[in-house]
């Protein structure tokens, strides 16, 4: 696909075949977004495990400090005083048996499920269609829980799931091109971290092949590994 003038003009100011700290990313990441509107800016990560085997997939949550600066909706599939209190922790949707069948029916306008052990017998019958989105709550990601009020809170202040795909590659939103230069990369190096820090002990060599930042529109910055990679 042929690129427009902008994002030709953005390549250019970025160094061939150069890794940048990621303070120098972050920088470069705002000053070549180009878009008319506010874009969301992404880490990708490519990293040395093979989740064909259960002991090297990588998946959970992070929690960025300072959110992921779009509004989150969340449902919450519970029965009984756990509704309270997910309505009163800021839920959007809060129900059970309606909201199954509406799902069912191929209803999936929220962001995020969370949903409480007793209720997973039920939500398990949506696996064809939430499973597919990457929707489907998950004891790894906190998404299926008791205490559905933090876990609110959490989603609502800027938690994000994770999860590597097939090929070894994962990626997350870390905040928006309207984020001053630190904030995006207080989430940046979190995220990156908690991702590092999720390292199996069954992974041979060097753990990340790669690691890019870019807005949604904007040219991928390569991040400098040996800057931000644990010790072997």
């Amino acid at each position: 696909m042929q690129k427009g003038k902008r994002y030709l003009a953005a390549k250019e100011k970025i160094g061939t075949d150069k890794e940048y700290p990621v303070q120098d990313a972050v920088d470069l990441v705002k000053e070549t977004a180009a878009a008319k509107f506010d874009e969301t800016v992404e880490v990708a990560m490519r990293l040395n495990v093979d989740p064909r085997h259960a002991d090297q997939m990588i998946r959970g949550a992070v929690s960025l400090p300072h959110g992921t600066g779009k509004e989150i909706k969340v449902l919450v599939l519970t029965r009984g005083e756990a509704q309270k209190d997910a309505q009163e922790a800021g839920a959007d949707y809060v129900g059970a048996d309606e909201y199954i069948e509406q799902i069912q029916k191929g209803w999936v306008d929220f962001d995020v499920i969370i949903a409480t052990p007793d209720i997973m017998k039920d939500v398990g019958k949506l696996g064809r269609v939430l499973g597919p989105r990457g929707l489907m709550p998950n004891p790894k990601s906190g998404t299926v829980t008791f205490d559905v009020g933090p876990a609110v809170r959490e989603v609502k202040a800027g938690r994000i799931e994770y999860r590597v795909d097939r090929n070894g590659n994962l990626h997350g939103p870390v905040g928006k091109v309207s984020f001053s230069n630190q904030q995006l990369l207080e989430n940046t190096s979190t995220f990156i971290d908690t991702i590092l820090r999720a390292k199996p002990s069954s992974a041979k060599g060097q753990f990340v092949k790669s690691i890019t930042i870019s807005s949604v529109m904007g040219p991928g910055v390569p991040v400098d590994r040996q800057a931000a990679t644990i010790d072997m």
